[in-house]
């Protein structure tokens, strides 16, 4: 049962990943492939580094290749709807892009986290916190590091985003969480925690500028 819920939220991670990192690729006019590369970097890019830190050797983009083919598939998709949807990347539309792309961002983070901490826990590290957060950390945002770095944008953790502090917050709930409660309430309930605090965050960014205009 644990199994099923573990790939289930990552089959849905992948999608969110894929779906942000292929948007980010649009964004930046580039080709199908290089929007697919973007988008396959983003949702297994952090999964790759976790699984070169516990030595899992290949890392599981390539022994379950899965990932990577929906990935791609996510990617093809999105390339194609704002391909013939030029029009949303513009005006009144840019807005909706920008607050989707957070959200598909968000889910990916949330679940990403978790999952890099529970594979550190089904490796035996499950008395390492630093580790296991580590893990989870990097992971969560791993992914969109390179998605960035290879768009040549800033990327989202150095900026003002709260994103990789969500996602050290989310590891550490997933750590005790599981402690007390075991896997599935611990992946859930942290997922909600990273999801949270990114609502929130996105939350007060979108709507400064409006209560500055009515102060």
């Amino acid at each position: 049962m644990q199994e099923i819920i573990t790939f289930i939220m990552e089959i849905i991670g992948t999608i969110a990943f894929a779906a942000s990192g292929a948007m980010v690729g649009v964004g930046r006019r580039m080709d199908i492939f290089g929007v697919c590369v973007l988008g396959v970097v983003t949702s297994v890019g952090g999964g790759m580094i976790r699984d070169i830190v516990l030595g899992i050797i290949p890392p599981g983009m390539f022994q379950k290749p899965v990932y990577t083919i929906v990935a791609t598939l996510t990617s093809c998709v999105v390339f194609g709807v704002l391909y013939l949807k030029k029009e949303l990347l513009e005006g009144h539309f840019r807005e909706i892009y920008d607050r989707f792309m957070l959200i598909m961002d968000t889910i990916g983070l949330g679940i990403f986290t978790v999952v890099g901490v529970h594979t550190g826990i089904r490796h035996g590290y499950v008395d390492n916190t630093f580790l296991l957060v580590f893990l989870g950390t990097i992971t969560g945002v791993g992914g969109g590091l390179l998605r960035d770095m290879m768009a040549g944008v800033p990327p989202y953790i150095f900026v003002k985003h709260i994103y990789a502090c969500a996602s050290i917050v989310g590891a550490f709930s997933c750590v005790y969480l599981y402690r007390s409660f075991g896997t599935v309430a611990a992946m859930v309930g942290a997922s909600a925690v990273v999801i949270l605090i990114r609502y929130l965050a996105a939350h007060f960014r979108w709507n400064l500028p409006r209560l500055k205009r009515e102060e």
